[in-house]
């Protein structure tokens, strides 16, 4: 390749990344009456900047090649930063290997740009091998904190066992999103622990925070749900003891395991939660988003638990890299009570849905709880079939 080709193929990249990341984003019709599913997914790994990716040098890249690819970008971080909405995504390497980026939009559904450079993290000690999932809390004591899966190889696994990890929850906070600060990584009872969340309020005086506890790094074990533990230092995160607040059950979508989502919402009608559960199916896993409220003054206490999938992969959600899967530990509500839920489909690609406050709460109290066996569900279908029936019969 001369350089005369080298320049504009170079221009031809960064003309398609600009197309890309003006486009306007389309609604789509609601099939719910919940929430909006959009046409175009907000990022893709084709969103990571040219610069990321590409030697842009001609004397060391001729031929113009990717030299550091990237594979996917999901499970996002999200909040409200200074009139933009900012996302901080998993971005995965062709390498595997997970990091972490900041993109901003003044939209929250389409048009974001990533700044120059990756989120640098300082490394503890005992540096993690993969870090991905940040959840974004801007907590009242004035920081942001992030909090993320750091995931190392199990020291105790056999030599030739190289799959075998151990997941633990690492803390980072900043003031500004640029300078971070990597705090120790929490500390349980529990030999692994994947989805943690901080609270975004103190409660009690105290660091609240929403756990996964779990034997295995991908099996639960005696792993009961969702849980929550307070500490009194956040600078030694040390949780003594941890309470279930939503368990996983039999024959539902969280039968195999749950998580929590983002940091709740606060409502008038109590702290709204977005968690995600798997259940087992011929095919594989398959991970489906639900919804519950807690109690404002006591937030492990559940109070509201609408039955079933609040969300689930639809078409070509079903397919990528970890099909049938949709995750999210990002959402952020405006003023105004709209809210923005990022999601990612199959561990590949990540998604905005919008709705209202006002809908996700009327959705979560009418209705009706997971009934647990066929006859009890089939008599709730039926009560409701009865009132329409007789509503329609005034038509």
């Amino acid at each position: 390749m001369d350089r005369r080709e080298f320049d504009l193929r170079i221009k031809k990249l960064f003309g398609d990344y600009s197309e890309l990341i003006s486009r306007e984003n389309v609604k789509l019709e609601s099939q719910n009456g919940i929430f909006h599913r959009y046409k175009y997914p907000v990022l893709t790994a084709d969103h990571a900047p040219v610069f990321w990716r590409y030697d842009l040098n001609y004397e060391t890249n001729p031929l113009l090649m990717e030299r550091l690819g990237v594979n996917a970008m999901m499970n996002c971080g999200a909040m409200k930063w200074k009139d933009k909405y900012i996302l901080v995504p998993r971005i995965e390497g062709a390498d595997r290997k997970s990091f972490f980026g900041i993109a901003e939009s003044s939209s929250a559904i389409d048009n974001f740009r990533f700044w120059d450079y990756p989120v640098d993290i300082p490394e503890p000690e005992d540096p993690e091998t993969n870090s991905y999932d940040m959840r974004l809390v801007h907590h009242e004591d004035g920081w942001i904190y992030g909090l993320f899966c750091a995931e190392r190889r199990d020291p105790d696994a056999p030599g030739g066992d190289l799959s075998s990890a151990v997941a633990q929850c690492g803390i980072a906070r900043t003031k500004d999103l640029k300078k971070w600060e990597r705090l120790p990584d929490l500390k349980t009872n529990s030999p692994q622990q994947r989805n943690c969340v901080l609270h975004p309020e103190f409660v009690g005086g105290k660091y609240a925070f929403y756990t996964r506890p779990q034997d295995g790094f991908i099996d639960t074990g005696s792993g009961g749900g969702i849980g929550w533990g307070v500490c009194g230092n956040i600078e030694n995160p040390v949780l003594e003891k941890e309470i279930i607040v939503d368990d996983r059950q039999y024959h539902t979508v969280k039968e195999v395991k749950n998580g929590q989502g983002p940091a709740p919402l606060k409502t008038e009608k109590g702290w709204l939660h977005l968690a995600h559960g798997v259940r087992n199916t011929a095919a594989g896993l398959r991970y489906v988003l639900y919804l519950f409220i807690t109690d404002l003054r006591k937030p492990w206490k559940k109070i509201c638990s609408p039955g079933g999938l609040f969300l689930g992969p639809q078409g070509e959600e079903r397919v990528g890299d970890v099909s049938n899967v949709t995750f999210s530990n990002g959402w952020i509500m405006d003023e105004n009570g709209n809210v923005f839920i990022y999601y990612a489909s199959s561990d590949t690609r990540l998604h905005v849905a919008t709705t209202t406050i006002r809908h996700l709460l009327d959705y979560c109290t009418h209705t009706p709880p997971d009934a647990q066996r066929t006859g009890a569900c089939t008599a709730q279908r039926s009560e409701l079939i009865r009132r329409n029936l007789a509503v329609m019969k005034g038509w």
